[in-house]
C-alpha cells in the first residue's frame, strides 16, 4: 500500500494543475475577429444592425438550430433569463416557484424579482430537485418549477415534467451550468415552457456576462421581449400580444460577438470534458466505499466536474485533504465554512425574507395566500448529500495522463481511508 503524502509519502503529481476556466480558456482568434468586426461597424447596438448583421441575432438563431426552438432571446444575464421567463408565464405576487436546495441563488433571487414566493425543495444523489420533494411541495399557490441542471448534470426531466403537467404548472429550465447538455436525446433547455442560459465567465462558453430565453410559445417570447426591452415593442413586438412594462436587460454587440464566436466551440470543449469524465468515471468503478453521483443520462453530461460521495461528513473532509496532498485539486462541495451561495442556507435574504423594502414584500403582499417558512436546517437530506461529496473540477485540456492521476491518486487515499 503507498504511502499518503499527507503523511510524508511521494504525492502522485508534483507538476502543477494549470487548469482554469473552459469558455475563457478557449479564447483565440476567432474572439478577436468578431468583436473587432463588431467595434469596426461602430453599432453597439443590436436594433442598429440588420438582423443577418447582429452578432446577437446571430448568436439567437445558433441557440434556436441547435436546441430546434422556435424563439430564442438574448438578454445581458442569465438571471436576466430567469425573470424574463418567469415575467413570460405571468409569474408575480400570489404565486409560488418550487427550486432546489442546490443552485445559485440567482434562480431565487429571480423568483423574487417577479414578487413570487421561492419554494425550496431536497435534492437527491443526482445533486439535482428529487421528483417526488417537488410534488409533494405542491400547493393551490405553484404556478411555476425551476429543476436546476447543476454542475452540467441533468434533472429528472421526465418525471418532473410529468408532475407539472398533472398540475398545470410552467417548467423553467435554468441551464446556467449545463450548456449544451442533454437528456436522452433532447437538448437541455427545449423540454420545459421555457429554457434559461448564462454565458457568464465561469461557465462553458462565455461572453463575458450573457444569457438566452428559448421558447416554443409566441406569446412567451414576445412577453419575454417586453421585460428584457420597455421599448421592445418599437424594436420588433407584434401588436397582437399586450406589452408589459420591461427593464432594460438587452445583449450588447460586443458580448453577441464573443458568445457567437465561443458557441462554435461548444462541441469541441464538451467532447473533450467528456472523454476525460468518462476515463476518470470508468477508472474508479468499483471503489468500495465511494459513489459516484447518479447521473440519469452519462451521454449528456456536460462532463464540467466529476463528483463521488464518501460514508460521512467526516470522511470526506479527511479524504479532501489526502486528495489536496497528492496534488489533485479538489473540494468538499459543503464544508461548513465558506459560505457557498449555491447551497440554499446561504440565502441569506431568502431565509430571512428580506428586500429592499419590508413592504409588500412576496411574503407579506396582500396577493400571496399562502404561508411558507426558510429554516438553514430544513433539507436535511440535500445536505447530508453535500457533505458527503466531493467535486474537482474537470477541464478540456486535461490530457490521459492528467486523467490517470485523478485516478490514481483518488484509489491511493481510497485504499488507506476508506479501506
Amino acid at each position: 500500500m503507498e504511502r499518503l503524502a499527507i503523511e510524508q509519502g511521494k504525492p502522485v503529481r508534483s507538476k502543477p494543475w494549470n487548469f482554469h476556466f473552459h469558455g475563457p480558456d478557449e479564447i483565440g482568434e476567432l474572439e478577436k475577429e468578431y468583436v473587432l468586426k463588431a467595434l469596426d461597424s461602430r453599432k453597439m447596438f443590436r436594433f442598429m444592425n440588420k438582423r443577418e448583421e447582429s452578432f446577437t441575432a446571430q448568436l439567437e438563431q445558433f441557440y434556436k438550430n441547435r436546441l430546434g426552438v422556435s424563439y430564442a432571446l438574448a438578454v445581458n444575464g442569465g438571471t436576466s433569463s430567469l425573470i424574463c421567463a418567469l415575467a413570460a408565464a405571468g409569474i408575480g405576487p400570489g404565486d409560488e416557484v418550487i427550486v432546489p436546495a442546490y443552485t445559485f441563488i440567482a434562480t431565487a433571487a429571480a423568483v423574487v424579482a417577479v414578487r413570487a414566493v421561492p419554494v425550496i425543495v431536497e435534492c437527491d444523489d443526482t445533486l439535482n430537485m428529487d421528483p417526488a420533494a417537488f410534488e409533494a411541495a405542491i400547493t393551490p399557490y405553484t404556478k411555476a418549477v425551476i429543476p436546476v441542471h447543476m454542475r452540467g448534470v441533468m434533472a429528472q426531466m421526465n418525471e418532473i415534467t410529468a408532475i407539472a403537467k398533472q398540475h398545470g404548472l410552467t417548467v423553467i429550465e435554468d441551464v446556467a451550468q449545463a450548456n449544451g447538455g442533454s437528456y436522452f436525446g433532447r437538448a437541455l433547455g427545449s423540454i420545459g415552457d421555457f429554457g434559461c442560459f448564462s454565458f457568464q465567465h465561469y461557465k462553458v462558453i462565455t461572453a463575458g456576462e450573457g444569457g438566452m430565453v428559448v421558447t416554443n410559445s409566441h406569446e412567451g417570447y414576445i412577453r419575454a421581449g417586453h421585460q428584457h426591452d420597455c421599448a421592445f415593442q418599437f424594436w420588433g413586438g407584434d401588436e397582437r400580444v399586450d406589452t408589459i412594462p420591461g427593464e432594460n436587460y438587452r445583449m450588447s454587440e460586443i458580448n453577441g460577438a464573443l458568445g457567437l464566436a465561443q458557441a462554435q466551440k461548444l462541441d469541441t470543449i464538451l467532447g473533450r470534458l467528456r472523454q476525460n469524465k468518462q476515463r476518470i468515471a470508468d477508472g474508479l468503478a468499483p471503489i468500495p466505499g465511494l459513489a459516484l453521483q447518479r447521473v440519469v443520462d452519462p451521454a449528456g453530461d456536460c462532463g464540467v466536474s466529476i463528483v463521488f460521495y464518501l460514508p460521512d461528513s467526516r470522511a470526506a473532509g479527511t479524504f479532501s485533504k489526502a486528495l489536496q496532498a497528492e496534488g489533485i485539486p479538489n473540494g468538499t462541495v459543503d464544508n461548513g465554512g465558506v459560505a457557498d451561495r449555491h447551497i440554499y442556507r446561504n440565502w441569506d435574504y431568502i431565509l430571512n425574507k428580506r428586500m429592499a423594502s419590508p413592504n409588500g414584500t412576496p411574503w407579506n403582499c396582500a396577493e400571496y395566500k399562502g404561508s411558507v417558512s426558510y429554516d438553514p436546517d430544513m433539507c436535511p437530506v440535500t445536505l447530508n448529500y453535500l457533505r458527503r461529496a466531493i467535486s474537482i473540477g474537470l477541464h478540456q485540456r486535461m490530457s490521459q495522463e492528467d486523467c490517470d492521476d485523478v485516478i490514481h491518486a483518488i484509489r491511493k487515499v481510497a485504499a488507506v481511508i476508506i479501506g
